[in-house]
């Protein structure tokens, strides 16, 4: 992940202001704010903001993803990204056991755990294909979100050393 968001901060920040390119790699599926508050870090922004654009950009994208994934996964079967549809179908039904057991709780420490393959668009993406109630589902990727973004700052911005 690191190597991934130091390339693409090279690449941006010769273009584009340093908050943009953060707010543009938490918009990203996989990256998230995961890499949107490293980026942050590596060029030096403020946390305050950087916590705050990181949150915005990746929470952006989730009402979407939980009102039309399905609709469009739909349209797409009947093109030639079928297979990409039943992959990231496989993804998101992969994490029902997990986020189903517990339910919208369940929905919430999925996203807030700030790994590889957890986060605002898999766990939209799961909700959506769970046929999660709109609200509980939204409600659930905004307050992980949340504490994914507290998480990645204090690990990012060395807090933890002051918190230890």
């Amino acid at each position: 992940m690191e190597h991934i968001v130091e390339t693409l901060v090279q690449l941006f920040s010769q273009t584009i202001p340093g908050e943009l390119t953060v707010f543009l790699l938490s918009l990203m599926p996989i990256i998230e704010l995961r890499g949107g508050i490293l980026a942050a870090r590596l060029l030096d922004l403020q946390l305050v903001p950087a916590f705050f654009i990181c949150l915005i950009g990746t929470l952006l994208p989730t009402p979407f993803i939980l009102l039309f994934i399905n609709k469009i996964f739909s349209w797409m079967r009947n093109t030639p990204f079928v297979r990409l549809v039943d992959r990231l179908e496989a993804k998101g039904r992969g994490k029902f056991e997990k986020i189903n057991r517990y339910k919208t709780l369940g929905l919430l420490i999925f996203v807030a755990v700030p790994l590889p393959g957890t986060g605002a668009w898999t766990g939209s993406l799961a909700a959506a294909l769970m046929k999660m109630d709109f609200k509980s589902a939204m409600l659930s990727v905004a307050l992980g979100t949340l504490i994914a973004d507290i998480i990645m700052c204090i690990l990012s911005y060395g807090l933890l050393g002051l918190v230890l």
